[in-house]
């Protein structure tokens, strides 16, 4: 046990040595003689009745003693420190969205969608990346879902207006919404073992990409959508898709969208059109049903308050106390 605030206790100690100096130091009260007052206390009633009164202001001065210590101990805030190294289990999400000209009119409503996500999720860590002809991480992994909702609420606000920095890096490359290199962008997002920049666990946990995309292609990528699924296939990354042109394309095999949901299903994730009412909870409730892998976080020490110890002797001897005081209550 540890004390916060060990300096109470001698304040306490140099408080009661000063009030019993200047109780010694006290005038002494005038007292009037009694003719043949020994009559009175040699009697043994009037001895054993002082014995009894003595014993009770010796007990009621220890209780006062106890009391005392009990209060100072508990003003200086008794604490316990332990050291503690807890088990966490985690999945990490990537927000990828493709934020090309086909998608202008719908990227607001998929933003909207992504913070809805982010207050769905619980002890996740997200991240996100948006891409057209080259990629941007917007945030990397966090589980401050503040910091996540904030970067999220201005993503929506610069995908609503169309306008500002937000979209700075993302035309770097040749030609226009390359969706397989986006998607193999937000793959790399997760920490990698042989980077360096992973730390213990990060490499086990479940992983999902939420990507939003019309799989409208306008370029030549250096991924293309397969083989952007392959890679999350190889590297573990479950990807949902969420198509906000899913109606307009219908659903024949060489159209964007059945592409979409084929390399979405590649990879054991889902496929979702962005106006069906169950895409928010459909994609939280696949990436929940994820295996969260547990491993233990680095050590981290933890302080507990423990005045419960000196505040319940506090408690018998404040209780003491007042019995004694009827007691002596002539």
């Amino acid at each position: 046990m540890e004390l916060s605030y060990w300096w109470v206790l001698p304040l306490a100690a140099a408080a009661v040595l000063v009030t019993g100096w200047l109780y010694r130091r006290r005038r002494p009260q005038e007292t009037r003689p009694v003719a043949h007052g020994e009559r009175l206390t040699d009697l043994p009633e009037y001895q054993q009745a002082l014995r009894r009164h003595r014993t009770r202001l010796a007990l009621a001065a220890v209780l006062g003693a106890v009391f005392l210590a009990a209060t100072a101990t508990a003003a200086a805030r008794p604490i316990h420190r332990t050291t503690e190294q807890p088990e966490i289990r985690n999945r990490d999400i990537v927000l990828c969205l493709d934020v090309s000209g086909s998608m202008t009119s719908t990227d607001a409503a998929i933003a909207a969608v992504f913070e809805d996500l982010a207050r769905e999720f619980d002890g996740e860590r997200i991240g996100m990346v948006i891409f057209d002809s080259s990629s941007v991480q917007l945030f990397p992994l966090t589980d401050d879902y503040q910091f996540a909702a904030e970067q999220l609420t201005q993503a929506k606000d610069a995908l609503d207006s169309g306008t500002g920095s937000f979209f700075d890096g993302t035309w770097n490359g040749e030609g226009s919404s390359l969706i397989g290199d986006g998607l193999a962008s937000c793959i790399q997002g997760f920490p990698d073992a042989n980077d360096g920049s992973s730390q213990e666990g990060d490499t086990q946990r479940s992983r999902s990409v939420v990507l939003a995309t019309d799989n409208f292609l306008s370029g030549e990528p250096i991924f293309t959508l397969v083989e952007a699924a392959a890679l999350a296939s190889e590297k573990n990354v479950k990807v949902y898709a969420l198509n906000p042109g899913d109606m307009d394309y219908g659903e024949q095999p060489d159209q964007p969208g059945a592409q979409l949901r084929a390399a979405a299903e590649l990879t054991g994730g889902s496929y979702f059109s962005l106006d069906s009412p169950g895409a928010v909870p459909g994609i939280v409730q696949k990436v929940q049903e994820t295996e969260a892998t547990s491993y233990l976080a680095a050590p981290q020490a933890v302080v507990a308050d423990a005045p419960a110890w000196p505040l319940g002797i506090a408690l018998l001897a404040g209780s003491g106390m007042l019995l004694l005081g009827w007691r002596l209550e002539p």
